[in-house]
């Protein structure tokens, strides 16, 4: 994927209308890309309770300049609605996608997700439930499916109640605006905590709720590849729990790997410069039937996601 290609951006597209709230999705194009182009879905971060399509990387760059389809979508807030009002939404966005294929020359098989923080527990779990679970058909397009072919999944918390007992408090904090809004010192079974309000209770007195969020619980031989990226010195969702869904996977024998960053803290998909030095990571993968390998390297993180999503969704 060499080509480097302009980019059309069409803003302000509808996907849903849950209780008449209209939700929009910005498209980015790759113009005068061959035959219909592959797609990846951004789910942005802020805990579930801030932010919108416009929290992210540029999109031009990352990645649609390469020749993919770049939606950056935004779902309801839990000041909003409550779970799983949101994961409803990321499912909705994946079937207007492919209803809307054909108009701007999509590929409908090839569809990826790629999401930050919140974002990326979101993009887990629509990862690992595919089609009909989770989901909310009434919000339109109920014909086609919302499975997907790959996951990133940036520094995502999986377990709630697993997040206060590996919590780095100790780690430098990250000067991305994101972290900056979140990084409020609390407890996760506080009941203004973030988690705590996606679920509508304090998540210690709701563990069915914590466990249908949690994308480990779905986890089956149809789960897609998934590439897990988590820096050491995230102080707000702690890299255990990017281990817990890696082991998940592991053990169920999917494709997955794990990246963990030396020095890096939270929401760095937010930085557009992070490719500007090759940075110390180490890498876990594992596939069915072989054994797991661990490599430690310096490299560029958005090239490893890219080249992730060029096997998945250019070259499967």
């Amino acid at each position: 994927m060499s080509n480097r290609y302009e980019v059309r951006v069409l803003t302000d597209l509808e996907f849903a209308s849950p209780n008449g709230k209209s939700l929009l999705l910005d498209l980015y194009l790759p113009i005068g890309a061959e035959g219909p182009v592959p797609v990846i879905v951004w789910l942005h971060g802020g805990g579930w309770r801030i932010g919108d399509r416009k929290l992210g990387p540029d999109f031009k760059v990352r990645f649609a300049e390469s020749g993919y389809a770049m939606a950056s979508i935004e779902y309801r807030l839990s000041g909003e609605e409550i779970f799983p009002a949101q994961i409803h939404d990321v499912k909705a966005a994946i079937r207007w996608l492919r209803s809307a294929a054909n108009e701007y020359g999509l590929d409908s098989q090839h569809i990826g997700l790629w999401g930050s923080s919140a974002g990326g527990h979101l993009a887990a779990l629509a990862g690992t439930t595919g089609s009909g679970r989770l989901e909310d058909l009434e919000l339109g397009n109920w014909e086609y499916f919302s499975d997907v072919q790959a996951v990133v999944d940036g520094y995502g918390p999986t377990d709630f109640l697993q997040m206060e007992e590996s919590n780095n408090l100790t780690a430098a904090s990250s000067d991305d605006p994101e972290s900056n809004l979140l990084n409020s010192v609390q407890h996760h079974t506080d009941p203004d905590s973030r988690e705590s309000q996606l679920l509508g209770a304090p998540i210690q007195t709701v563990p069915h709720l914590v466990r249908e969020a949690n994308p480990i619980t779905y986890i089956d031989e149809n789960v897609p590849p998934f590439l897990i990226l988590h820096g050491l010195s995230d102080t707000v969702v702690p890299v255990h729990q990017s281990e817990l869904l890696y082991q998940a996977l592991m053990e169920q024998g999917s494709e997955a790997a794990l990246c963990l960053i030396e020095g890096m803290g939270h929401a760095f998909f937010n930085k557009n410069d992070l490719d500007e030095q090759p940075l110390e990571v180490t890498l876990r993968k594992t596939e069915a039937g072989e054994p797991e390998q661990i490599e430690s390297s310096k490299i560029r993180i958005f090239k490893l996601v890219e080249s992730f999503f060029r096997k998945h969704l250019f070259e499967n």
